[in-house]
């Protein structure tokens, strides 16, 4: 008597619902391992175009050592995390869910706002980048109205594509990450005869800009954990996900090592010319006017691929805040292609917005940004190690808690000194975007309950995509512990 467990009709209803939802998702195309790893390249590099401030900032030797020594305090205990997390909960919104599940949706919304504000942040210079290798050519699109109107094309052209569906950028990240690498291949064996060890140990510490040498190193090995927010749009993560995370680790360490390597082994050493774009000028040097352009025009291609990747993880990202109900409901309403349209559309505003900025005030922003988040990203891995080890973990990294404590310490402090070297400008924006962040929890939190806008409630059935029933799909961030297509044992009957 008064008993409000389901009956066995309601869980039969359920349970068929669920599998309805999940059928439907389906059919739309998933990502497949090779776009994945395509895609994670441009999440976190794509290509070396971007590294030759180490060189300026402290010479060969410590550029070298960075791109090599860096990826293990850095970049591997950030993937091992990503992919450890992201197959627990295969959904969109990614870290958002992950700190939602360990400290509530008030820190789990500041995540999504702090990730979201760096994302976008960082697509705001590619567009930018696009343009400064494509004057070097054509010079009209150096400044002025030309170069704005460029602007808004170049923006415009690749938010639609953006629109088209993610199996179209998986397909374009792959051809263009293969067009990007080739030329340093080229270059990498032409420069073979010309190498001279001796080289690449010039080091002076008295000259080292550490600030722009961190930073530099940081912009260029992080964001590993970006495609964690597409996590409902890939086929079997729990499998696809671990085996992408490792291919891609070893493709962009290969991808910086290898050209920085060519570059300072076979030329003499001019600090103040390694700056954006001088791989043109080494191709040039090496192999002549051809491979010159080949990479200029690879370089500008690649950042095409890297804003293609952003946005992707940017839009779903708000999309999976949506399914959660941390967001309006009209976030997460898709496209006839599968695309979150609000959150490709904010996303590309914010681009508009920011690419007034110079490069290094925009690294620097956005990495301060970043630091945040990847703090509270690793208090939630080893909180839920700690306080939910019952959670299914379809990839476990094969260390205990005490050992990924330790795992973590280094790329701890290297966020905190990576903060700490930030100037004042950087650090007052980046306090005041993040209290705006923790004034819009509330005030939507507010509107939800006023009822002046409406949300999902994140036990209930999720949006319909354009081309979907009512009723296709449920919302399977309530069920983060199942690949799709499984039944969370919570349904079934006894």
């Amino acid at each position: 008597m008064g008993d409000s467990s389901p009956t066995q009709d309601e869980i039969k209803r359920e349970v068929d619902k669920l599998l309805h939802g999940r059928s439907a998702r389906k059919h739309r195309a998933k990502l497949q391992i090779l776009p994945l790893i395509a895609l994670i390249f441009y999440e976190v590099s794509g290509g070396p175009f971007g590294v030759e401030d180490s060189v300026k900032a402290g010479g060969p030797l410590l550029a070298l050592l960075g791109f090599l020594i860096f990826p293990f305090i850095w970049s591997i205990p950030e993937a091992l995390v990503t992919a450890e997390l992201a197959t627990a909960f295969p959904d969109n919104g990614g870290y958002v869910l992950w700190i939602s599940a360990a400290f509530g949706p008030l820190w789990g919304f500041q995540e999504g706002w702090w990730k979201w504000i760096s994302g976008v942040t960082d697509n705001a210079l590619y567009p930018v980048l696009f343009l400064d290798y494509l004057k070097r050519a054509l010079p009209v699109f150096g400044d002025g109205g030309f170069r704005l109107i460029a602007l808004l094309v170049i923006t415009f052209s690749l938010t639609y594509l953006n629109y088209r569906g993610l199996t179209i950028v998986g397909f374009t990240a792959v051809v263009l990450t293969i067009f990007s690498l080739l030329p340093f291949c080229v270059l990498a064996i032409l420069a073979v005869p010309k190498i001279r060890v001796q080289r690449w140990l010039v080091m002076d510490v008295s000259k080292t800009n550490w600030r722009m040498y961190l930073n530099t190193l940081f912009w260029n090995l992080n964001y590993w954990d970006s495609v964690s927010t597409l996590a409902g749009e890939v086929d079997n993560p729990s499998k696809t996900f671990p085996k992408a995370l490792l291919w891609a680790v070893v493709l962009v360490i290969v991808a910086y090592v290898v050209p920085l390597a060519a570059g300072t082994g076979a030329l003499e050493l001019d600090r103040d010319k390694w700056e954006d774009g001088y791989f043109a000028d080494i191709g040039m040097a090496i192999g002549g006017i051809g491979l010159k352009w080949w990479i200029e025009a690879a370089a500008a291609l690649s950042n095409m691929g890297l804003f293609e990747a952003e946005m992707s993880s940017d839009s779903f990202q708000l999309l999976g805040m949506a399914e959660t109900g941390m967001l309006p409901k009209v976030f997460a309403v898709r496209s006839k292609y599968g695309t979150p349209v609000l959150g490709i559309i904010c996303s590309a505003s914010g681009v508009l917005l920011l690419s007034w900025m110079s490069f290094q005030e925009i690294v620097e922003f956005l990495n301060f940004l970043y630091c945040f988040g990847m703090l509270l990203e690793f208090a939630a891995f080893v909180w839920l190690r700690m306080k939910n080890p019952g959670l299914v973990r379809p990839f476990q990294i094969p260390v205990g808690t005490l050992g990924m404590i330790l795992m973590l310490l280094p790329a701890t402090a290297l966020l905190i000194v990576v903060m700490c070297l930030a100037s004042w400008k950087t650090v007052i924006f980046s306090i005041t975007v993040s209290v705006l962040g923790f004034l819009a929890y509330p005030a939507l939190e507010y509107a939800k309950a006023k009822k002046w806008m409406e949300f999902l409630d994140a036990d209930k059935p999720k949006v319909p995509d354009d081309d979907d029933d009512d009723d296709d799909n449920i919302n399977s961030a309530s069920y983060p512990h199942h690949d799709a297509g499984e039944v969370d044992a919570r349904l079934l009957p006894a």
